[in-house]
């Protein structure tokens, strides 16, 4: 069932299915067992990971996590989930169309059922609770933050944009819009940093290539978007917007204040800490 997509869809490589606690469930041909092993563990990292970072997005009561995308200079990588505690994912060439792998995806999703599905070790509601109510607290009860004026502008001037957050290669936070907190900024930022390092593990999936480059993470929810961008010399933009934001316009927007950003970052700027 899962050769379907690479058999289907024109440059799609390949396809694994795997269970919430990074157990592979199935793949296609030709990957080795130790890749299939690492995709599994990378990517059940991943999904948790993206769905901590659900309250960033916003404070929405339908905060559902619908995939998570990985962008590189040599293919993408596609994450949906495919029932209760399993997850499916897919990588393709540059030039996918990712219309119709996103379709055949979702396809083999419905098709599976409940057949290949593996419970979760844990109450899925209670999970969500702790991981979004706590950091909920925390924002109301903190002080403002380090602001960079340049993504305060795009914030402000691009409807839908939420938050942004600036972070340096060590994980900590090096400025971040006004509307964030300092106690946000810190728990976007590693759970951030930990998205980036399951990306970079990911990009043999993509495709063999010995220049290859990681370009973006993006993460959709029901309620709205999040991006992980590059920022020069080891630092990384995290952006929030509303699921009607003009993504085009938000991206293009901090693609562009990226060269500033960077000479933040190589300065070494940070929130003030006791």
């Amino acid at each position: 069932m899962l050769e379907d997509i690479v058999q289907n869809v024109p440059l799609a490589r390949h396809a694994v299915l795997l269970s919430a606690d990074g157990l592979p469930r199935g793949a296609t041909e030709g990957l080795a067992q130790k890749e299939v092993r690492t995709i599994s563990a990378a990517m059940a990292g991943m999904q948790s990971l993206s769905r901590a970072t659900a309250h960033f997005a916003g404070t929405a009561e339908d905060r559902q996590w619908n995939q998570t995308i990985i962008e590189f200079s040599h293919g993408w990588i596609f994450l949906i989930g495919a029932g209760q505690g399993a997850y499916l994912a897919a990588a393709a060439a540059p030039d996918v169309d990712m219309q119709q792998i996103s379709f055949r995806m979702h396809r083999l999703v419905a098709r599976l059922g409940n057949n290949l599905t593996s419970p979760p070790r844990v109450n899925a509601q209670e999970a969500a609770a702790g991981s979004e109510t706590a950091p909920a607290r925390r924002e109301a009860a903190a002080g403002p933050g380090f602001v960079i004026a340049d993504l305060d502008q795009v914030i402000t001037e691009v409807e839908g944009a939420r938050h942004a957050v600036l972070l340096g290669a060590d994980g900590l936070p090096r400025g971040a819009t006004s509307g964030m907190s300092r106690d946000l900024a810190d728990t976007i930022s590693a759970a951030m940093t930990g998205i980036h390092a399951y990306s970079r593990v990911t990009s043999q999936f993509a495709g063999v290539e010995e220049d290859a480059e990681w370009r973006q993470t993006v993460i959709e929810f029901q309620h709205g978007w999040i991006f992980l961008i590059a920022a020069g010399a080891g630092a990384f933009l995290a952006a929030a917007a509303e699921h009607d934001c003009d993504i085009e316009e938000f991206t293009t927007r901090l693609h562009d204040i990226v060269p500033k950003l960077t000479a933040t970052t190589a300065r070494g700027e940070g929130f003030d800490r006791v």
